[in-house]
């Protein structure tokens, strides 16, 4: 497999509804698709999931695209390539900057499931025929537009509740959807936006049988997480703090947490993510695939890697018409009853919408 053409574009796609977070609200989704282009002319795409401003990790669309530009791509671009995994190895030499690797690593992984005629969850090693997903809900003005998200999602055959929380938006929330819905199956996600300080708060949780709470401390601690356990019966989950295999071994052996949410862009790519993937299971720690308001793009790889083994847990790939309007993809993503069909065509099993594409294109370039 020798990549000959690569192409870079950033989007502007408007979300149908704002979508806030303890660190800020979004609607307007700036990110980058790529695709790889074999000579043969089969192309892999990826999706870069870093946001404008870098408030989930220090990563950037700008960033991301400078870092492929002037770095990533000159390190594949007419390489013989046999596997995927080489691309870990290739950017090695690169420190961080995960999101922008993975944007590129997705891609070779799409064209390389396209060349050898399979699709990319049997590349990838998974074996489900259907995913299970939930929905997560950003912070709403008010607790009761919050029960009526909830209500609808219920309806629509989600799985599981994602919240938001931060301080002031947090028990009193909780207990109100409790209430309201005693037994649905629901956690929260603080996004880094409390301390030790908070534990005696952070307790109260405990009295409202959440399946997890997601990243509470800072999105670079695994140490102070792994104290806070020890005050909780709900589990840990982290997301931010976990960004390769060395985090979430080290994570494990200190017993920072009981869950450990896997997404492809922060980890740098599927490789690496399967590898967390096989860790966990080996340590029977339970993991789920987290979401970045991905386009469909983005969002096939989800599902892809969701098929593996030990995602157990209802993961945040929601349908493409939860996010967007329209999507950039063909067949969109559809949830039926909770589910995801996983398709069985080659690669992503998605063919990119180019027309659309070009619509929502703000700059692009090609590399040869």
């Amino acid at each position: 497999m020798k990549i000959t053409e690569i192409k870079i574009r950033q989007l502007s796609m408007r979300m149908k509804s704002p979508f806030s977070t303890s660190f800020g609200t979004l609607q307007d989704k700036q990110f980058l698709i790529l695709e790889a282009k074999d000579a043969s002319g089969i192309s892999g795409w990826g999706e870069g999931v870093a946001f404008e401003i870098p408030w989930y990790t220090e990563e950037t669309v700008k960033t991301s695209w400078h870092m492929l530009e002037d770095f990533l791509i000159p390190l594949v671009l007419n390489k013989d390539i046999q596997h995927p995994d080489e691309i870990s190895d290739m950017f090695k030499v690169i420190r961080q900057n995960k999101m922008a690797k993975a944007t590129l690593e997705c891609a070779v992984w799409d064209l390389y499931a396209k060349k050898t005629k399979q699709s990319l969850s049997n590349a990838l090693g998974g074996a489900k025929k259907k995913i299970e997903v939930g929905i997560s809900i950003g912070i709403q003005p008010t607790i009761d537009q919050l029960l009526q998200c909830i209500e609808n999602y219920i309806s629509a055959g989600y799985k599981r509740m994602k919240v938001k929380i931060k301080p002031g938006k947090d028990i009193d929330v909780i207990q109100a959807i409790r209430a309201k819905f005693p037994e649905i199956p629901l956690m929260v996600d603080a996004n880094s936006a409390y301390t030790l300080d908070d534990i005696e708060l952070l307790k109260k949780l405990d009295e409202y049988n959440l399946m997890m709470i997601e990243q509470p401390l800072a999105s670079d601690d695994i140490i102070d997480h792994a104290k806070l356990q020890k005050h909780l019966k709900t589990p840990i989950c982290l997301d931010e703090s976990i960004c390769s295999y060395e985090d979430a071994r080290t994570a494990i052996e200190l017993g920072s947490c009981g869950i450990i949410n896997i997404k492809f862009g922060r980890v740098g790519g599927l490789t690496e993510a399967k590898r967390i993937h096989d860790l966990c299971q080996q340590h029977n720690i339970q993991v789920w695939c987290g979401g970045m308001l991905e386009s469909g793009i983005g969002r096939a790889h989800n599902v892809a890697l969701t098929t593996l083994e030990n995602f157990v847990l209802p993961g945040d790939t929601a349908g493409s018409s939860h996010y967007w309007d329209q999507d950039i993809i063909s067949p969109e993503v559809h949830v039926e009853n909770g589910y995801i069909s996983v398709p069985e065509s080659f690669g992503i099993g998605y063919e990119p919408n180019i027309e659309l594409m070009d619509q929502l294109t703000v700059s692009q370039k090609v590399y040869r």
